[in-house]
């Protein structure tokens, strides 16, 4: 290591997390203020056109409006039937690879040697001052051992033992919505489940929950990874919040499990007791990165498949009455609202060496994004693919949490919440009516919801 980043290290080490990030708040303003061109994107909503009043070569679907507009289906199918592996020179994110099709993307996935996952997994770049370092977006041998560190709290034994508070959380939700009266279900069920789920899981003081819902989505929304609507100066106060609250929170079980008390089984007790993790505190970047994937990871699936999975039933009314007719078809639905949904659209990676792709040749260095959305919809794939089906024999083959050495960490935890959920809401409510289109979330990579009214109809005794 040279002399120059042992210092940086060092400082990094000694000076607060918190501190770092208001200092290089505090540096961007001024460049900003200066330099018209280091000020973050605008993104503008603008009408899309119809895809087929487009050229094949300027198909852009990093358009953080594609999804909000209902474009997205038309858009990748073109793709898929007539460039699989498309290019994009003019993107707001950089030139970039668009893999539409599911083999394609499985074999992009599976593939660490020629597509790396460093330095991000979204389509843009990191703001300057806030490139944290996350092991979803490591290579192995590296992302192998940091994820074993955490890989145990849902490991299955762990999750059994979950299962009754789930359950208990998920009926003292549903237990207080109203009836008969129109409500929000994001800001009701979605949000507050995820929330509750996440401060156990991270062992958070429960009472600031929504904290983590809130840092989560402003991990997922700046304009220069996402093309989100997040504005600089509140992304860096929340972060610098974030960072001093898991910065106190992890000294406050250190020094608790130095007293004599046993560790928990919760994910900063897993980073603390494995040995390539129990100094992360010290590695502000990658502290800070490893629990913003944590929290992102634990929020944006689970949450919008919540949402999703509503919406699907009520534009799909003959599949609520097939699942309120036999209610052992929610495993396999929870399977088909996740690949219906696609929670996040895509992930990005690196080509480590000139390669071809489906008879195309990318070049070393090109970013290649993985577009699990048109994945999940491809009819070579899955029968009848727009459709949702909840007895679809081949559901749980979606590309929702890819695949490889990168596959989602907490699958098996987000289906278990989903079933729960579906579980508890069958034995108290006939009809869950969705009002009105919900709103639609500005970006690129996930598909989430920011509000949709529903009005439930209570289950008659019998």
């Amino acid at each position: 290591m040279k002399a120059i980043d042992q210092i940086i290290q060092k400082a990094q080490a000694t000076i607060p997390i918190d501190l770092q990030i208001r200092g290089a708040h505090l540096y961007q303003k001024v460049k900003r203020a200066a330099l018209p061109s280091a000020r973050s994107p605008v993104f503008i909503e603008r009408k899309i056109p119809d895809v087929a009043d487009v050229a094949l070569a300027e198909i852009d679907v990093s358009n953080p409006f594609l999804f909000r507009q209902g474009q997205w289906q038309s858009y990748f199918q073109r793709l898929r039937d007539e460039a699989p592996v498309h290019y994009q020179p003019h993107s707001p994110f950089g030139p970039f690879w668009s893999v539409t099709r599911y083999e394609d993307i499985l074999a992009v996935d599976k593939d660490h040697e020629r597509f790396s996952a460093e330095p991000f997994i979204v389509l843009g770049d990191a703001p300057e001052g806030l490139s944290v370092e996350m092991f979803i977006a490591m290579d192995p041998p590296k992302h192998d051992i940091q994820r074993q560190a955490v890989q145990g709290v849902v490991a299955p034994k762990n999750l059994k033992e979950m299962e009754g508070l789930i359950r208990q959380r998920v009926q003292e939700v549903l237990d207080h919505l109203p009836v008969d009266q129109p409500f929000d279900w994001v800001e009701r069920v979605s949000v507050e489940l995820t929330a509750r789920m996440l401060a156990t899981l991270l062992d958070f003081p429960y009472e600031q929950r929504h904290k983590l819902v809130y840092w989560s989505d402003l991990a997922a929304a700046s304009p220069e990874t996402t093309g989100g609507s997040a504005k600089m100066d509140e992304t860096f106060l929340g972060v610098a919040d974030m960072a001093r609250h898991f910065t106190a929170l992890w000294h406050d079980k250190a020094a608790r499990t130095a007293a004599g008390e046993a560790p928990g089984y919760d994910l900063i007790s897993l980073l603390q007791m494995h040995d390539s993790t129990k100094d992360l505190v010290s590695r502000p970047m990658e502290f800070l990165g490893n629990l913003a994937l944590l929290i992102v990871g634990g929020n944006d699936t689970t949450r919008n498949s919540m949402t999703g999975g509503v919406l699907a039933l009520n534009r799909y009314p003959d599949q609520f009455a097939k699942l309120k007719a036999d209610p052992k078809l929610i495993p396999n639905m929870v399977s088909e609202i996740i690949r219906w949904q696609t929670p996040l659209a895509y992930m990005r990676r690196v080509a480590k060496h000139d390669t071809m792709l489906n008879g195309q040749f990318i070049r070393k260095g090109d970013k290649v994004v993985m577009w699990y959305v048109s994945g999940n919809r491809d009819e070579r794939q899955f029968e009848h693919a727009n459709d949702f089906i909840i007895d679809r024999e081949n559901a749980r083959n979606h590309m929702s949490f890819g695949f490889g050495v990168h596959r989602c960490m907490g699958n098996r935890l987000a289906e278990l919440q989903l079933r729960i959920l579906w579980e508890e809401l069958l034995t108290r409510f006939e009809d869950i009516r969705v009002l009105s289109e919900p709103e639609i979330v500005q970006s690129n990579f996930v598909r989430g919801y920011a509000k949709m009214m529903v009005e439930l109809t209570r289950k008659q005794a019998t």
